[in-house]
């Protein structure tokens, strides 16, 4: 008995086996741990390259790419239905090629193994006996190339079965959800899930890996997000009917906006991004009337009286509609601003949060 053993036991001839083969031919660590004499192919073949090239010191040579050496899927499963068939031609209708391609496809395997693997004759084709060890490798080869794409099909469909979202307030409340109705239509099985917040919280749980994709209202796109821009908004001053400035002719100014105290977002949403860089020209924001920390509740703060604010355009249509809020034009100041999404800088989204970015629509 040669060197190691796998399974039952090992092989003097190297004609095939599950153990340990002592000419090197082929042994139970084709791809595995096997043993061999001279190492020609196999799991020692491998631990020798790896000794003498894998794990060499820096600036050894580099071990040769298996790719180089080893029949790409297509033709080893060609092989083994040749295998299957005893007949070129009926291979060749199995795997869906013409009887020419077939015997090219052959040919060319033939010369990278360096071997004669099938005989040829009018009853049909046989393998020859290097064509039978290399068809029993190949069949392991496939197996594993099988279970390979059957977990990968797993983790695809254990991806697209769920989909988690983090939007900034306004976004969450008025634009997403007509996009997810949308993307449910497309994907009635993904279960998806909506977290709201800032566009700070945003990008924080972007990068904690617990949202697949995010849209935020801000300036610019977080440090370290990548995004793209799929909508516009407009960020408009407004008061209760019963607040002077909705009586006024005249608009506002910026330094006049910048100076009264007003219901206001919380630092780190888009909203107040965008309003303290329109008027950090003009002596910035003066102390907050209310600081509250979400846009319904700054509307509602609004509608009661408490004092202007300045909220989305797509937050007060019905308040603007029924007079509950009026609109103070300001003169001066920019107070528009981009929405976009936003995923971890490198890793573009896939699955559903692809599909639901294509379904949102840059609005001018």
């Amino acid at each position: 008995m040669s060197r190691g053993t796998r399974g039952g036991g090992a092989h003097e001839d190297g004609t095939h086996g599950g153990g340990a083969h002592k000419d090197g031919v082929h042994g139970g660590g084709a791809y595995g741990g096997g043993a061999h004499g001279d190492g020609a192919y196999g799991g020692g073949a491998r631990s020798a390259s790896r000794d003498a090239a894998g794990s060499a010191p820096k600036g050894g040579a580099p071990r040769p790419h298996l790719s180089h050496r080893v029949p790409d899927l297509g033709a080893l499963e060609l092989l083994l239905a040749v295998a299957r068939h005893g007949s070129l031609g009926a291979a060749a209708r199995e795997v869906g090629i013409t009887q020419p391609a077939a015997s090219s496809r052959i040919r060319s395997m033939e010369r990278q193994l360096g071997v004669a693997l099938v005989d040829r004759s009018p009853r049909g084709s046989r393998l020859t006996d290097a064509g039978a060890l290399v068809t029993d490798w190949a069949r392991r080869i496939v197996e594993a190339a099988e279970a390979f794409d059957a977990g990968a099909q797993a983790l695809r469909g254990r991806r697209d079965s769920r989909l988690r979202v983090a939007a900034s307030m306004t976004i969450a409340e008025y634009l997403l959800p007509g996009w997810l109705i949308a993307l449910r239509a497309e994907r009635p099985d993904t279960a998806v899930s909506l977290q709201a917040g800032n566009s700070a919280a945003v990008a924080e749980r972007l990068f904690a890996g617990d949202a697949d994709v995010g849209f935020v209202e801000g300036l610019a796109v977080p440090d370290g997000l990548d995004g793209a821009v799929v909508a516009h908004d407009r960020l408009a001053v407004v008061a209760a009917p019963s607040h002077p400035w909705a009586r006024r002719r005249a608009p506002l100014d910026p330094a006049e906006l910048a100076a009264t105290p007003l219901v206001l977002r919380e630092r780190g949403s888009g909203t107040r991004q965008v309003l303290d860089a329109a008027l950090a020209a003009h002596g910035g924001l003066a102390r907050p009337l209310l600081e509250l920390a979400s846009t319904t509740a700054v509307k509602a703060a609004a509608v009661s009286g408490a004092g202007p604010a300045v909220l989305s355009e797509l937050a007060i249509t019905e308040e603007l509609a029924s007079r509950r809020l009026v609109a103070v034009p300001v003169e001066g100041v920019v107070l528009r601003r981009d929405l976009r999404a936003v995923w971890p800088a490198g890793h573009r989204p896939t699955g559903p949060a692809r599909d639901l970015l294509s379904l949102t629509r840059d609005r001018p």
